[in-house]
């Protein structure tokens, strides 16, 4: 095209199409700041505010149920094959068993877990895993409060009234290598959410969240004797690095420091709080998920086979706390800790007359 035959109106035109193509990857302004360190420093965190609107949405509790009494007859010693909330009151047993429904399967109801002719029965796969998703949630809010304190977390936190967590992972399928023209690609060059869209593995979730690989890859020292990483390694713990940013909807700088990432003194406390929920997340998939992984049905599994596992997103969902720190967790005390019926037993006196057996009684759960 000859540029002496565009007319002014034409030039503008296409200097719009330009501008829109090279910012149709960026988020127009305003935005919004906090700042969250010493000024002049780039502690800063910056917020868009029309994403902001389906994040606040996206992240707002439930109504809590009625308060229910603890006291009176225990769940266990009144329905049948209740292994892990037997401690519980009637009272505060129905009450979770509503939240529940309500948290996971709002549509179906109780028979998603469930055999209607049946509650005892434990046919149904759901059942089978609901039971070791209930430990596990106690299990996090029991022995793992350095990350989430004493908010804690329900089975809201990642279901948010779905069957299936909405944000969840699976092992990819190993590259086709073909006749190895195209050289291995380390799992790079092929933009996924995982990795924010970028060039970045796409596979982090593999070597952290569920295999122990060092994250670190900075020297501590001016030349890198001390330790040593390779570009792959690296450019995987920025694919890490880059998914907790957009699950919690941060900047790097809300754990970092800017005067140095590798740096431990001085920098933000949520760094520590960080570390201690990716400990969290490698011990809650290798414990809890991969064990399960013969209990789902194949259209649960991945293309590999393998069980739905959890990362930051998993219960984050854009927020930098799970529901913005709402204190579920008080309203369901039954989560709190691991107590099955057993341990229950365990710990009763036996100076008394024996409990009747449950055999007789109504069942559930």
């Amino acid at each position: 095209m000859n540029p002496k035959h565009i007319t002014s109106g034409r030039w503008l035109r296409l200097l719009a199409l330009g501008s829109l193509v090279l910012l149709s990857a960026c988020e127009r302004p305003p935005m919004d700041t906090v700042q969250t360190g010493y000024r002049g420093t780039g502690m800063v965190q910056v917020y868009n505010p029309r994403i902001m609107e389906g994040v606040i949405e996206a992240n707002q509790p439930p109504a809590p149920p009625p308060p229910a009494s603890p006291e009176g007859p225990k769940a266990g010693d009144v329905y049948q094959n209740v292994k892990v909330l037997g401690h519980l009151s009637v009272g505060d047993f129905t009450n979770l068993m509503a939240s529940m429904t309500n948290w996971v399967a709002p549509d179906k109801g109780c028979v998603y877990c469930h055999n209607a002719g049946n509650f005892a029965d434990d046919s149904l796969y759901t059942k089978l895993v609901a039971r070791d998703m209930i430990k596990m949630t106690q299990t996090i809010n029991a022995d793992w409060k350095n990350h989430v304190s004493t908010t804690g977390v329900t089975c809201f936190t990642c279901h948010r009234g779905e069957p299936v967590p909405k944000f969840v992972w699976f092992k990819p399928e190993p590259q086709k290598a073909g006749a190895d023209f195209i050289g291995n690609k380390m799992r790079q060059n092929t933009p996924g959410v995982s990795a924010g869209l970028s060039s970045l593995p796409y596979d982090a979730f593999s070597s952290y969240l569920l295999s122990k690989e060092p994250i670190r890859v900075a020297s501590t020292k001016a030349l890198p004797t001390d330790h040593t990483a390779s570009l792959a390694q690296t450019e995987k713990t920025y694919s890490l690095m880059t998914h907790m940013s957009a699950s919690l909807g941060v900047n790097c700088t809300f754990c970092h420091a800017t005067q140095s990432f590798g740096k431990w003194e001085g920098g933000p406390p949520q760094r520590v709080t960080a570390y201690h929920g990716i400990r969290m997340v490698q011990a809650l998939n290798n414990e809890h998920m991969v064990p399960l992984t013969d209990t789902f049905p194949a259209n649960r599994k991945g293309e590999l086979g393998d069980v739905a596992k959890l990362n930051c997103a998993t219960c984050h969902q854009g927020a930098y706390k799970p529901v913005f720190g709402a204190p579920m967790l008080k309203d369901s005390p039954g989560l709190a800790s691991l107590r099955t019926a057993f341990e229950k037993m365990a710990t009763a006196p036996t100076d008394g007359p024996a409990a009747a057996p449950a055999a007789a009684a109504p069942a559930t759960q």
